[in-house]
């Protein structure tokens, strides 16, 4: 933050410093493994007495000593230059760490220096004696050169008791010292033989050449083995996050540990192979071939080692982006453009957004991420996201996944950089969404004599918003199959619930009869539940109309499963159907009574937002082929699943066949997250510290610009939110997660590190609950069944553990469902409705002729004959307005 930023875009993200890097510890480890190989070759000549061994020795001695001197001295000011200009703050910190490390480090190199020129230049004019003492001389300084080396850039991985005590010798022989010592040591030796083979190919003599082939191959494989072991120990010396991190967790280094093993076993194999006798015509090539995978594999190794650091530069202690940790808070509270003393700009404004975002990205992104290059290109990881879908990468960076550094700044200056990204970098032009006019819908409230009709039937959807999914070609979240109850009473003195004698049917409005029409969850239907399916049959085996099944238990019919879609035949969208519902005797087959019901459904879920891609139907509602690729691409690149591959191969999956949900009474697997818990807890990583329900409204279709919106009900009409009942974003996923993590599942708690209570003090204080079972009680509100106290009530964290208490399923003394005369959640009466103010207000206008809740304003002469004087079905009922 402190010094100025080195602007590269298509050569950034550490691209330069993986090149130079690479290279020159490439050829530095065959300095000092090859240093090993000349002196212990010269003795062998000598022990043998062979003159060719012994000629090869000298030439092998000067491809050596140009190899490291030239290339091997140009690519280290290399690294200087590089690193000092990118980054310039961690280069510092180890120049004053490590100051006479450093120095010592320059005395052996320049010792080494001196040896080698002394060795080659005066090799055949000195004693053998005195001249292998100059050869062990040069390796021994070699080797001390890679001990101090060792010593500064392990820290970097692992500074272990540096961090508190800030002590020389606790950074230099840090935790990982010793095993990053011996596994270089012995990849150095390998290198020899890799080095040896590209000079020993070249001999004349056939004889000589075989045998000298022979003697690289066996420097090439003798310290295989000591090489992994060594290795195991080195990972096995890292912190558990950087363990994680190295062996898979960064799906990016996956394939460079894939590598690294694939590679080992070429070179084992390799070296095999050479010690065949072949044609060198063969193995000249083959020579080089393997030394350019010897350049591959000492990459893999550096990418994995780098890996192991993030998002650090120095473990814990300085962050990619040259931050340091502990300051975050303060870099927030003021804003990372006036921390940072190299930006032209102090704050955002609406003028200068584009250049703050530019200036936001240099300091805080361009360390890693590149502008159109091979490394890191955030042309092609931001392509698909608008402004809100970036936003929320940046705001969860860092939290779930830590091998990125979590964004440290004002959320102006969060949203600024998500703008310059998507805009400027990205190129993605966002317009608008202009919502078209919905469709007028015609509505005839049925007919109701109160002097002379013997019956009232009540009926309902068990959901006011019954949200699916219609990705099916790729996955299902929710299938097709919405619930309808109905209670029929016979009106009297003594009115009485009927559930004996009678039949009730369902019938779907004109246009609504062939779902399968409109989605592929019919054609998929194998995959995704386990079955064939009847064209407009659901799982539960229920068309789109049919007979109500008698609940004798609660006295109501049940519809369970009707594969209702929002999706009429003529292309009209429309998610309130009305569908009518009629009570016949079932001896003479005469309609008792008739009643028309919403079954509101709706596919407006809103994946798109962050995950590219736009609505499928009509601009409004629908989870595109593209979004819901996206979702799994990225479920697979996190979790290491194949459900992208195995959706286009026409298997696609439902969600709950993986994660339980008590809402499909799925089991799942039982080790992993309940459904609503893993969705929940990972998005508010992403999409918190947004004002009240906005999250909400980003995924469900509850806000006031949304299409569908179901927030409907009397509680909507008063102000209230989701926030009233179910919390924010960041509650609501702590109620579920910490359920799950007292039923012992790591991942909760993961979910949980970054995730903070808005409405209460602490996470001690949430109430944990199950989805869907455990909700909100109208009672923590409506204390005695009278109006709220005050303009925001909340019930938010004391649950009815459910689901037999729960609203949805509660009854009066009398066996009358709280949903038959009050409405269905979140469409409570007097509920409006955006399609037709009346549509949700069917029976209560049919009945009472108005919208508030069934015998309200002293109506209970729909089902009561005689005035009532005593409240029965529950207290203060009387005196509702």
């Amino acid at each position: 933050m402190n010094f100025p930023i080195w602007e590269l875009h298509w050569a950034g993200g550490g691209l330069l410093i993986a090149l130079i890097a690479v290279f020159h510890v490439y050829v530095a480890h065959f300095a000092i493994g090859g240093g090993l190989f000349l002196v212990v070759t010269e003795h062998l000549a000598y022990r043998r007495g062979s003159q060719p061994i012994l000629d090869y020795t000298k030439r092998h001695t000067k491809f050596f000593l140009i190899v490291t001197l030239v290339l091997g001295g140009i690519s280290g000011v290399g690294i200087w230059f590089i690193i000092s200009l990118v980054s310039p703050a961690a280069t510092s910190q180890l120049i004053h760490t490590f100051v006479f490390a450093w120095a010592i480090e320059w005395v052996f190199f320049l010792t080494e220096i001196v040896a080698l020129f002394i060795y080659f230049y005066t090799f055949g004019k000195m004693s053998r004696r005195n001249h292998l003492t100059i050869g062990w001389l040069y390796f021994f300084f070699g080797w001390m050169s890679l001990f101090m080396i060792n010593g500064i850039i392990g820290f970097m991985l692992t500074p272990g008791d540096w961090l508190t005590t800030k002590d020389f010798w606790d950074g230099f022989f840090n935790p990982s010292f010793w095993p990053a010592l011996a596994f270089r040591t012995f990849i150095a030796l390998i290198l020899a033989g890799l080095y040896g083979f590209v000079t020993a190919t070249w001999e004349k003599d056939a004889q000589t050449r075989e045998t000298l082939v022979r003697y690289c191959a066996t420097w090439l494989l003798a310290p295989f083995a000591f090489l992994l072991l060594s290795g195991w120990w080195y990972i096995s010396a890292l912190p558990e996050a950087s363990q994680t991190m190295v062996l898979g967790a960064n799906p990016e280094i996956a394939p460079y540990m894939q590598g690294f093993l694939w590679i080992s076993a070429i070179l084992f194999a390799g070296g095999l192979i050479m010690a065949v006798r072949m044609p060198a015509a063969i193995k000249r090539p083959m020579a080089l071939v393997l030394l350019i995978i010897g350049l591959l594999y000492m990459g893999c190794f550096e990418t994995m080692r780098e890996a192991g650091r993030r998002p650090y530069l120095i473990h814990g202690y300085m962050y990619s982006n040259s931050i340091l940790v502990g300051t975050e808070e303060a870099i927030t509270a003021e804003g990372y453009l006036k921390s940072s003393g190299w930006n032209r700009h102090q704050e955002v404004t609406p003028d200068n957004a584009m250049a703050a975002g530019r200036e936001l990205f240099r300091g805080q992104c361009a360390a890693c991420h590149s502008i159109g290059g091979p490394l890191h290109d955030i042309k092609r990881l931001g392509a698909g996201y608008g402004t809100v879908g970036m936003d929320a990468q940046i705001a969860g960076m860092g939290k779930i996944y830590a091998y990125m550094p979590r964004f440290v700044g004002t959320e102006p200056e969060r949203k600024a950089l998500a703008a310059y990204i998507v805009h400027e970098l990205v190129g993605e032009s966002e317009t608008a969404e202009q919502m078209p006019p919905r469709p007028e819908i015609g509505l005839d409230i049925p007919a109701f004599d109160s002097d002379a009709d013997e019956y009232v039937l009540l009926a309902w959807c068990n959901l006011g918003e019954k949200c699916i999914s219609d990705s099916d070609s790729r996955f299902s979240l929710l299938p097709p199959g919405s619930t309808l109850i109905a209670q029929l009473i016979r009106r009297g003195p003594q009115p009485e619930l009927v559930t004996s004698g009678v039949e009730l049917t369902f019938t779907p409005p004109a246009g609504f009869e062939n779902p399968s029409n409109h989605v592929e969850f019919w054609k998929y239907a194998p995959s995704l539940v386990g079955k064939e399916l009847e064209p407009n049959v659901s799982a539960k085996g229920l068309g789109m109309s049919g007979v109500m099944k008698p609940n004798e238990q609660n006295q109501t019919f049940i519809a369970d499963g009707i594969p209702v879609l929002p999706y009429m035949d003529d292309g009209t969208i429309n998610p309130y159907p009305v569908f009518t519902i009629e009570a016949r005797d079932t001896a003479s087959g005469k309609i008792l009574a008739s009643t028309k019901v919403v079954a509101p459904i709706s596919t407006e879920i809103g994946c798109k937002n962050c995950h590219g891609g736009t609505w499928r139907h009509e601009g409004v509602m629908g989870i595109s082929v593209t979004t819901a690729s996206d979702v799994l691409a990225r479920h697979d690149r996190r979790h290491k699943t194949q459900l992208l591959p195995q959706a286009e191969a026409g298997k696609p999956v439902l969600c709950q066949s993986c994660h339980p949900d008590p809402l499909l009474n799925a089991t799942g697997n039982p080790e992993l997250l309940n459904l609503p818990a893993a969705i929940h807890g990972f998005h508010a990583n992403y999409l918190s510290d947004a004002p009240g329900a906005e999250p909400c409204h980003s995924c469900h279709p509850t806000g006031p610009d949304s299409y569908t919106y179901c927030a409907r009900g009397v509680h909507a009409a008063q102000g209230l939110t989701c926030v009233n009942c179910h919390g924010t974003l960041e509650d609501h996923a702590l109620t579920l997660l910490k359920a799950e993590k007292e039923a012992g599942k790591p991942k909760a708690e993961l979910l949980m590190r970054h995730v903070k209570p808005r409405l209460v003090a602490s996470i001690e204080e949430i109430e944990s609950r199950t989805p869907w079972n455990d909700q909100p009680d109208c009672l923590n509100c409506h204390v005695d069944f009278e109006a709220p106290e005050g303009d925001n009530p909340s019930a938010f964290n004391q649950w009815v553990r459910g689901p037999a208490g729960l609203y949805r399923t509660r009854a009066d003394d009398a066996g009358l469902m709280c949903e038959s005369c009050h409405g269905s959640t979140h469409a409570e009466f007097p509920a409006t409705n955006a399609f037709h103010p009346d549509l949700d207000a069917i029976q209560p206008l049919q009945y009472q002729g108005h919208p508030g809740p069934i015998g309200s304003k002293g109506n209970c002469a729909v089902c009561h004959t005689e005035d009532m004087y005593y409240e029965f079905h529950h207290p203060n009922i009387l005196g509702r307005p």
